[in-house]
């Protein structure tokens, strides 16, 4: 299996640091945001948005978790895996509400993350910020803030490692060609 490296740990240090600065001047600052990432990989990257929009704005941001496991309609094919983590201890009625997540690829996370959030409340607006944004959409998503656009095959796998989960930090590309 063959292995590249995409971004690397000042990278994507770099990346957050811009899609925290494009999530405050959207959403003019940080006074009616709430950041809910997607277990696993979103929720570390949504704390560490939360942690910088902190520093930038002095001003706490709402911050959840959210597992979408019982949300997605290809459970029957990906067959089911241990739920993840879901807290979100807030109303996001009426909130600037951002979804966040390591990998944007067909769009069907997303769907379900969507479907998710209306059991806690109906924001005023859901945006959408992901490291990567891989393509090969199959349902009319797109996010609002992006790291890195990576084009790729639909045989490639794209991986997210982050040091909290997997003690490093990077993301590569794997492709089984040789």
């Amino acid at each position: 299996m063959k292995e590249k490296v995409i971004l690397g740990e000042e990278e994507i240090k770099r990346s957050l640091i811009r899609i925290a600065h494009e999530i405050l001047e959207k959403n003019k600052g940080a006074r009616n945001l709430a950041l809910i990432g997607i277990w696993t990989r979103g929720a570390y990257l949504a704390r560490r948005l939360a942690t910088l929009i902190e520093q930038f704005e002095q001003e706490k941001v709402r911050l959840g978790s959210l597992d979408v496991t019982f949300y997605r309609d290809d459970v029957r094919l990906r067959g089911l895996k241990e739920p993840g983590k879901t807290l979100i201890d807030f109303d996001l009625t009426d909130l600037n509400v951002v979804l966040v997540d390591d990998v944007l690829f067909t769009g069907r996370t997303v769907r379900a993350a969507l479907n998710a959030l209306m059991d806690f409340g109906r924001p005023l607006k859901v945006q959408l910020a992901v490291l990567v944004d891989r393509g090969h959409r199959e349902l009319p998503i797109k996010a609002d803030f992006v790291g890195k656009n990576i084009p790729t095959s639909k045989s490639e796998e794209v991986k997210v490692f982050l040091k909290e989960v997997d003690g490093k930090e990077q993301v590569v590309i794997r492709s089984s060609e040789k």
